[in-house]
């Protein structure tokens, strides 16, 4: 993780920091739950677009998430595609095959998160 990243100079009244990671490999429903788990009971998440490109607007009190809390909510994302890949496979007896593209031994390889500079 780059150590020499700062929070956005921009604040609330409650001196709130907001990050902006991509979306790649991240299901919504598994950040939205997490994210006070890893960054306590004020910290939030939503859908957010930066510059073309979707992700998530996640604002702490805090620093952002550490590089191994994304792997592990990536982890936890392709958890639950499999889950509802498999799902869909019995809701329809079976016969489509699973998608390829969902490998779970692919490494996960995220870009480094920088605070959001509004």
């Amino acid at each position: 993780m780059d150590q020499n990243y700062q929070p956005s100079s921009r604040s609330t009244s409650q001196n709130m920091n907001k990050y902006w990671i991509p979306h790649k490999d991240i299901h919504k429903k598994v950040i939205m739950t997490h994210i006070q788990f890893y960054l306590g009971s004020e910290a939030t998440v939503r859908s957010y677009t930066k510059d073309g490109e979707d992700g998530f607007l996640i604002t702490t009190p805090g620093a952002c998430l550490t590089d191994e809390q994304i792997d592990d909510i990536c982890i936890k994302s392709m958890e639950m595609w499999e889950r509802q890949a498999a799902a869909r496979m019995l809701a329809s007896d079976g016969t489509s095959a699973m998608s390829s593209s969902t490998s779970p031994k692919a490494p996960l390889k995220r870009p480094l998160h920088q605070p959001l500079i509004e």
